[in-house]
């Protein structure tokens, strides 16, 4: 049985393109916010979670989901959400107690931008999957 995995995709739009919210893992690369799914927990209530704990990022809008993928890790199904990040800082630090605890450092990424060698691999799977199924999706409230 797979792995259920979340991945709550921030997004916003600054200088006439959409960017996504990454992060800089002190370990493991560029990455984006993601998760196991909780026994019980839905998808949903999971993604914030996970933006909450590695983000401290807490009550933003949801715009929609993702179809779900087997093809970003092997074992691993991963779901996503897409939510706006619009008034959210340039660049912060937060403090995430995973793993015995790590300081993640967040910017923004547009994405019509590749992913650069400092990208852990798993990552450019999702960025890629985000960026098509984002593709898809209308433009903000308020932006063309």
């Amino acid at each position: 049985m797979a792995i259920l995995k979340v991945c709550p995709a921030v997004l916003r739009w600054a200088n006439g393109a959409r960017e996504i919210l990454v992060f800089t893992h002190p370990l493991a690369g560029v990455q984006v916010v993601k998760g196991t799914i909780e026994a019980g927990e839905d998808v949903e209530a999971a993604g914030r979670r996970e933006l909450s704990e590695e983000a401290g990022v807490e009550g933003l809008p949801l715009l929609g989901t993702l179809a779900a993928s087997y093809r970003i890790a092997p074992g691993q199904l991963w779901h996503f959400l897409l939510l706006s990040g619009e008034g959210l800082p340039e660049r912060w630090a937060h403090h995430c107690a995973d793993d015995g605890g790590h300081d993640f450092a967040f910017f923004w990424h547009r994405l019509d931008y590749s992913p650069d060698d400092r990208w852990h691999e798993i990552f450019k799977h999702a960025l890629a999957h985000i960026k098509a199924g984002a593709a898809d999706q209308p433009p903000f409230a308020g932006r063309t």
